[in-house]
């Protein structure tokens, strides 16, 4: 933290201690204090936006003037330390600890299993905890309203929810037991049933809450708080200084004498326009101490609100407030109330003011579009004076812009009591249904002369078609003075898409969908208050159905799993739910990762610059500028490397650092490293690079193809004659479908620390990597020393999905060069958006197939292409092209079969591996072919499935021989667990009653190769000590990223030492213990490790064997001891070769996977077809897991795959959000297929976290199945196109109801789009 011009102190304390500092600058943000400062590294950086939720803490404050205690959940990253002065900061540290106690909230989510990589953690359970101190017997409904703004990559939400909701009053059910049977379902507790049915956790071994033991409000700021004279505080930066008035006649001189400067109290804005625009403040005005501005006032006619009230506390006002009033009253205070319920996510509502909301003006606010379609009145002030402002289309004149002076500041705002007639509505869609700033936003209110429907005034607002708000005036025109009835709508259905005209081109994009809203959200309007005058009895006449919002009440679900055999030793830990071993060191925040690692004296931040152009030459590249500014210590460019200069990989190279030329955006020039993460990104900003443009570049797959721009080889499978079988089917039918790409998302970013040794070039990596011998070998070559210099180490990731097996070793490479030319540790953590655009994510793909049928269904002839959009370098896409190509047969038996894979190489980021390793991509196309197959026979489509499976001992298309019994089984079972049949007939009579919802139900199955095609990439390797008293040491080759590697390792040594799992410890990976390794990916770690952990323990228990004979009633530490004085070695490598895969890609035949792993999934959806949002109902899924390890770890791989899935085919790169808690399935079932043996693996397990992904794609069916449901209605059947992801405006458009026709479409071609579709 830069130490400014002296200025006032600041006093607020952390955890019930006291801080006090003298010296702050503005910039500084309370979560890199926390984690720089204090080394409270519990809270953590995920995406420093807000957005994300890992860095969520407690802020407590003391009211003067009700005398009481005020608790909020906040976002550490942007929360200013300048305004914590009086507050009391609660961090996940302060609430519990494994070394004194830990706290329910922190038990619960670790025992409960809502803890697999841990990074999420800590921001969870701060706002559980906050949420308990202010209600301490929530519902269902606060626990999912508290946790929106709080993101998981890993576990799918399920476990979290259930081991909070044992928090609930209403929630005293055996379901919150984890149990398979709950009573809800007809299972009484404590039958025989109930007794053999194994359960994920028991609610009753939890700690109870006990509210009288948490910290208390530090008296001193009670005292502080009543006795401190009003004082203006103020801070001086490098760049910024802070004053904080305590007055308003203060602020108001502050302000006429800096009319630039912005007013925060929330810094929601301005705090993230300032970390990612570089926008510059020389003065930062806090009103936070300006009583006026936080006053509520209660007036006949309506109520004034102080502009600094925060969104949550404005909401709790105005619910108390309306439920003292008569309803015709309400109309406008409901409204707003449902609005401030969608804003952000708790921690932003809980800090954003009301004013800073409205003079963003954003032109898709949730709030304005309300504000001024209920006739809101803003007070605004200035030295000059005082008057009086209304919100409408007038005071808002730009993208961002008021009409207010510079010199004033909204003093509150006035909210007018409705009238007597009058119904205010809402509406909005966004990409997500919490936490995502929306599409399109509308607020409406109609005013009826007494008793009548005739309107006698209306106002109808829209925010998302324009660089502001809009006032529909034409079109109210149209409505005022007329009936409120079908024939007025329809003409103003036609004044509204004239007066809401948008260019095909304009920003934003979605245009038709956008002007489709604006339509859907005039005739919502239209119903509802329909329904509201037939309530009054105002009209007689019936009107169409009632608009019903989508279901979104959380369901018990069922996790069932098999039971270990009678008989099992207690003391063996396989087979049984063992908590994940650093879950409750990673709900106290205790768990170390990369970035937690303390610094060291010296230590220098690394920050990277990119290239802002997609294919040009690098004519000068400038960093004086850089070099002047301070903390800047040096500027490493190529020239600097002292070895290898690229990396090569699948036979092409890709640079470490661009030198002459650069490929794409992004693309990595050069590195400014500094004494500070801040000084290291000024430095970055001030690099100067210049250009040429290169001609031609491409970005799409289109473009590649005509092009013949591919990286090489381009792969072909064939089996029979697929051209000559054609000619001998009853139906051909050619379609295609587009897949877009998918972030990973990561909640830890790519991050690295560099440490010189200093003795013989030697160096510490400490990397969150997937493969650490990569890394290794890389950062070696690039420094031109032998690896046996470099010790790679990580003690986990905060997730990887294939993300960190390249990406890591190119950026710990460039971060060497910096430690070696500095001499010095140098620290590199990629910020959100440059980890986004640096390492790339899944690869797009366009699938295109010709498919020969007959008419009861089979399928004798296929022909696919694939294409990969690869981006600018190789990376692993020819091995994602192969892995399609290996897997485009699913679990179907197509005798004439023909696939052609091609990785399209293109200026992009270079495109890596992904979770599924492009599997998820082909067998949506391959479902997607089946489905269309139905649709042209008129066929169900599950019955197309069934006819064309696998049966009984079975060959792929590559010559692999495989049983298809387990396939079968998971099939027939789903269908009965899911009761297929009968929810089908359900669906079909709810569509027939529905017009504007409609349902549909999929069932997808999945047949995924296990292990690494490339056979050298299938071993494990481990290193087990025993030492003299008895304790385990086990270091093995693997990466533990949440998907609990090193618990089952732990249950393995367990089992074959016959020792307690405590009395075994799981080292950090590291190469200098255990070298050579492979890759932990293609959910093959714990098989191939755990097998040689299993081959060192087996050879130590062999060791010990002459020790327990000699001493038979001697104790496992007594024989340890002994082994030392028998000078018996009890260290023991194992290594385990693994299956000898391979594929001949000539012949087109081989064995690239040891086994599959089978599963199916049924999904159920509802959408609202005017707004294509959709809501996952219930999901059903069957897995053959083999022998589970851990049922509690699998289960929660398959649900995060599941959810990763449903995100993939289901959400957009625009605003990019990964699903969230509200998108968990309402009802959500897991079930392991029993009696399923594996020869081929550990203990008869599979792997498993990857190939459940692919059952997200039952999601995509089940809307694609809805949509069907809907274009039925419009007289549309047969085949029609849904790319995926089946984003909102997607599902829209492609129900194609009556108002979406009324929307005229622009032809290709004939515009230029505002973005292109990669």
């Amino acid at each position: 933290m830069s130490a400014g011009m002296p200025g006032n102190t600041l006093c607020f304390f952390i955890n019930g201690k006291k801080v006090t500092e003298h010296h702050v600058d503005p910039e500084t943000m309370l979560l890199s204090y926390l984690r720089e400062r204090l080394a409270l590294t519990g809270t953590k950086y995920g995406c420093g936006g807000g957005g994300c939720g890992a860095c969520t803490v407690m802020v407590s404050r003391y009211r003067p003037e009700t005398k009481s205690i005020f608790h909020h959940s906040a976002n550490a990253c942007l929360l200013p330390l300048c305004q914590l002065h009086g507050a009391a900061i609660t961090t996940v540290e302060g609430i519990g600890s494994t070394k004194t106690r830990i706290h329910p909230v922190q038990e619960r989510i670790a025992k409960a299993h809502g803890s697999q990589c841990g990074f999420c953690t800590p921001g969870m359970v701060m706002s559980i905890y906050t949420l308990l101190r202010n209600k301490p017997q929530p519902s269902m409904d606060d626990i999912t309203q508290a946790l929106a703004g709080n993101l998981c990559r890993c576990t799918g939400y399920r476990p979290i929810l259930d081991g909070f909701k044992t928090f609930c009053e209403e929630s005293r059910c055996c379901q919150t037991n984890g149990d398979a049977n709950c009573c809800l379902n007809g299972v009484k507790n404590g039958t025989e049933t109930d007794a053999v049915k194994p359960q994920l956790f028991n609610k009753d071994e939890f700690l109870p809450l006990d509210p009288t033991q948490e910290l208390i409000f530090p008296p001193e700021l009670i005292l502080m708080a009543e006795s401190e004279p009003a004082r203006t505080l103020s801070f001086v930066g490098e760049g910024t200084s802070w004053v904080c008035p305590s007055s308003l006649e203060e602020l108001l001189g502050l302000k006429a004498r800096n009319p630039d400067a912005p007013l925060v109290i929330g810094n929601t804005n301005v705090g993230p326009n300032m970390k990612f625009k570089g926008v510059r403040h020389p003065l930062i005005i806090s009103p936070t101490r300006v009583t006026e501005l936080f006053q509520f006032s209660q007036t006949p006619n309506g109520v004034w609100v102080g502009a600094g009230c925060s969104l949550s506390e404005l909401r709790s006002d105005l619910e108390k407030l309306y439920l003292q009033l008569p309803e015709e009253k309400t109309e406008v205070l409901r409204v707003l109330c449902q609005q401030l319920g969608i804003v952000g996510s708790q921690q932003i509502r809980n800090v954003a003011s009301l004013g800073g909301h409205i003079m963003s003006a954003f032109p898709n606010s949730d709030l304005n579009t309300v504000l001024a379609a209920g006739n809101c009145l803003l007070s605004v002030v200035s030295e000059g004076g005082r008057r009086e402002i209304p919100i409408n289309q007038d005071f808002f004149v730009g993208l961002g812009k008021t009409a207010l002076k510079p010199e004033e500041i909204i003093l509150s705002l006035f909210i007018p009591f409705s009238r007597k007639g009058e119904f205010v509505r809402a509406f909005r869609q966004a990409p997500r249904k919490e936490s995502a700033f929306p599409t399109l936003t509308a607020g409406m209110r109609v005013f009826f002369c007494e008793g009548s429907r005739l309107v006698q005034d209306v106002s109808v607002y829209y925010g998302g078609i324009g660089p502001t708000i809009v006032s529909a005036g034409r079109t109210c025109g149209v409505i005022v003075n007329r009936r409120w009835d079908e024939e007025t709508l329809n003409r103003a259905y036609d004044v509204l898409l004239e007066e809401a005209d948008l260019p095909p081109s304009a920003p934003g994009g979605k245009v038709e969908f956008r002007r489709s809203l604006t339509l859907s959200f005039l005739f919502k309007f239209h119903l509802e208050v329909m329904h509201k005058l037939r309530e009054m009895n105002v009209i007689q006449d019936e009107p169409q159905e009632e608009l019903q919002p989508l279901p979104k009440n959380i369901q018990p679900s069922l996790q069932e799993f098999e039971a270990v055999p009678k008989g099992q030793s207690q003391q063996d830990p396989v087979g049984r739910p063992i908590m994940h071993r650093s879950a409750l060191s990673q709900a106290t925040g205790e768990a170390v990762y990369c970035d937690d690692l303390p610094h060291t004296q010296g230590e220098l931040f690394m920050s990277l610059v990119t290239s802002s152009r997609a294919y040009a030459k690098i004519t000068g590249l400038d960093v004086s500028a850089a070099m002047q500014l301070p903390g800047v210590v040096d500027v490493i460019t190529a020239k600097d490397i002292p070895g290898k200069k690229v990396r090569t990989l699948m036979g092409y190279d890709e640079e470490l650092l661009a030198e002459d030329k650069v490929l794409c955006i992004g693309q990595m020039i050069c590195a400014v490293v500094a004494d500070s993460r801040s000084h290291a990104k000024r430095g970055a900003a001030a690099v100067k690079i210049s250009y040429e443009d290169l001609p031609d570049p491409i970005f799409t797959m289109e473009e590649a193809i005509e092009k013949s721009s591919y990286f090489e080889p381009r792969r072909v499978i064939e089996q029979g004659d697929v051209s000559s079988a054609f000619a001998s089917v009853d139906r051909v039918y050619e379609g295609e479908i587009r897949l877009g790409g998918q972030e990973h998302f990561y909640m830890e970013t790519q991050s690295m620390l560099v440490v010189p040794v200093g003795e013989e070039k030697e160096f510490n990596v400490y990397v969150s990597s997937q493969w650490l011998s990569y890394t290794q070998a890389a950062v070696a070559e690039t420094l031109g020393i032998p690896s046996n210099r470099i010790n790679c180490i990580v003690k986990r990731l905060g997730g990887g999905f294939g993300g960190k097996v390249t990406k890591p070793a190119i950026l710990a490479s460039i971060t060497a060069v910096a430690a070696w030319k500095t001499n010095r540790p140098v620290r590199c953590i990629l910020e959100r958006g440059d980890d986004m655009l640096i390492t790339g994510g899944r690869h797009p793909t366009l699938g295109k197939y010709k498919v020969g049928f007959m008419n009861d269904g089979r399928i004798v002839a296929v022909d696919f292409q694939f294409f990969i959009n690869a981006g600018c370098t190789v990376d692993e896409s020819v091995v994602v092209i192969e892995k399609m190509v290996l897997h485009m047969d699913n679990i179907y038996n197509i005798p004439n079969l023909r696939g052609r894979g091609s990785a399209c190489k293109t200026n992009l980021p270079s495109n890596t591996s992904f979770r599924g390793f492009g599997v998820p991509q082909c067998l949506l196309i391959v479902e997607n072919m089946l489905t269309d197959v139905a649709a042209v026979l008129g066929h169900p489509a599950h019955q197309v499935r069934e006819i064309n499976m696998y049966k009984g001992p079975s060959v792929t298309h590559y010559k692999l021989t495989f049983s298809a019994e387990n396939l079968h089984r998971c099939w027939d079972e789903c269908k009965l667990r899911c009761e297929y049949e009968t929810r089908r007939r359900a669906v079909e009579e709810f569509n027939q009653q529905h017009r504007w919802r409609k349902r549909g139900i999929a069932i997808i199955p999945v047949k995924y190769g296990m292990a690494f095609a490339e056979g050298f990439c299938n071993e494990g390797k481990a290193l087990v000590h025993i030492y003299k008293d008895g304790s385990v040491l086990v270091s093995h080759a693997g990466t533990e990223m949440g998907q609990g590697i090193h618990t089952k390792i732990q249950q393995v040594a367990s089992r074959e030492l016959q020792v307690p799992s405590s009395k075994i410890y799981i080292s950090e990976t590291s190469t200098s213990s255990v070298a050579n390794t492979c890759p932990t990916a293609a959910s093959f770690g714990s098989e191939a490790n755990g097998m040689a952990v299993k081959i060192a323990c087996e050879i130590l228990y062999k060791k010990m064997e002459p020790l327990r004979k000699k001493y038979p009633k001697g104790s496992w530490e007594s024989w340890a001891n002994a082994a030392f004085y028998e000078k018996i070695s009890l260290s023991a490598m194992g290594h385990y070769r693994g299956p000898d895969t391979h594929m001949d890609w000539e012949k087109m035949e081989g064995m690239p996977y040891s086994y599959f792993t089978f599963g199916a999934c049924c999904s159920e959806v509802e959408l609202d077809c005017l707004t294509g949002d959709s809501r996952t109902v219930r999901t059903d899924l069957v897995g053959d897991i083999g022998r589970s390890m851990n049922p509690s770890v699998d289960i929660g791989q398959i649900e995060g795959a599941f959810m990763q899935g449903m995100g993939l085919y289901t959400r957009g790169p625009s605003q990019y959000k990964i699903p969230a808690v509200c998108d968990v399935p309402l009802q959500f079932n897991i079930y392991q297929l029993q009696d399923s043996d594996n020869p081929h693996a550990i203990y008869s397990s599979k792997g498993l976290g990857e190939p459940f992904l692919s059952l997200g794609s039952s999601v995509f069916f089940a809307i694609k199945d809805a949509v069907a449901a809907a274009r039925s209605e419009s007289g549309l059947v047969g085949p029609f196109v849904l790319n995926s992801p089946a984003t909102p405006d997607k599902i829209c458009l492609a129900c194609s109801c009556p108002l979406t026709q009324k929307v005229p479409t622009a032809q290709p071609g004939s515009f230029k789009p505002w973005a292109l579709n990669i």
